[in-house]
């Protein structure tokens, strides 16, 4: 691999997880203790392009640059949002690394769903008690009322978040030559990519919806 290419792949990293870092101050919702943005989607794009390990490593750069900055929830929230992201991001680079098509896309995303709604669940159980200093069997409870449902829209969200904007996304980087061509997506902007995106939209709006109007969410544009 020239030293071109790899310069390449190290600024469209830097530059997503610049733009990931972004995500924490914007578009945060939140629900009881739980919040979230749109960074694991951006984060995403970067495990689609150059593979797990760099979605993995761009996890850990945006966990510890919101750790510094803008949160407020300590190591516990450095942490969890590390893994958070992390199993987002590795689920995606995984599958499509071996499968880059348009249904690779859709596999990758789906298996990131499950694979981040488990995890966060064990997480939560492991690690929420010692953040908020209540029992295990207190964030059990909290099992099926708060944590999955949130944490399965918060992954839906942020699929359908991938699936929207991954192409037009590196459409424009090849045409600006930040994305090399030889390996090029194996799908274009065709009707059914414009389906696709349309129902990911469609998803997008309805697990909004319903972490605001059925989970007593809240929507914050500015992180104040």
């Amino acid at each position: 691999m020239s030293s071109k290419t790899n310069l390449k792949k190290f600024t469209v990293t830097a530059l997503f997880c610049a733009i990931a870092f972004l995500m924490t101050f914007l578009f945060r919702f939140k629900v009881s203790f739980l919040t979230f943005d749109f960074k694991d989607a951006i984060i995403s794009v970067v495990s689609l392009l150059y593979g797990p390990i760099y979605g993995v490593v761009s996890s850990a750069v945006v966990a510890v640059l919101e750790f510094l900055s803008v949160s407020d929830t300590g190591v516990y929230g450095l942490i969890m949002n590390f893994i958070s992201s992390a199993t987002f991001a590795l689920g995606c680079g995984l599958v499509y690394k071996f499968k880059r098509s348009f249904g690779g896309a859709i596999a990758a995303v789906s298996t990131s769903v499950v694979c981040v709604t488990a995890v966060m669940m064990v997480a939560n159980i492991f690690i929420t008690p010692y953040y908020m200093g209540v029992p295990t069997k207190n964030i059990i409870g909290l099992i099926p009322i708060l944590l999955l449902p949130f944490n399965l829209c918060k992954a839906i969200i942020n699929a359908a978040s991938v699936l929207i904007i991954y192409k037009p996304i590196t459409t424009s980087l090849k045409k600006s030559g930040l994305v090399d061509t030889a390996n090029p997506v194996k799908y274009t902007i065709n009707k059914k990519s414009v389906l696709l995106i349309v129902i990911s939209v469609i998803v997008l709006i309805i697990a909004i919806l319903f972490i605001i109007l059925k989970m007593d969410g809240s929507f914050s544009l500015f992180k104040n």
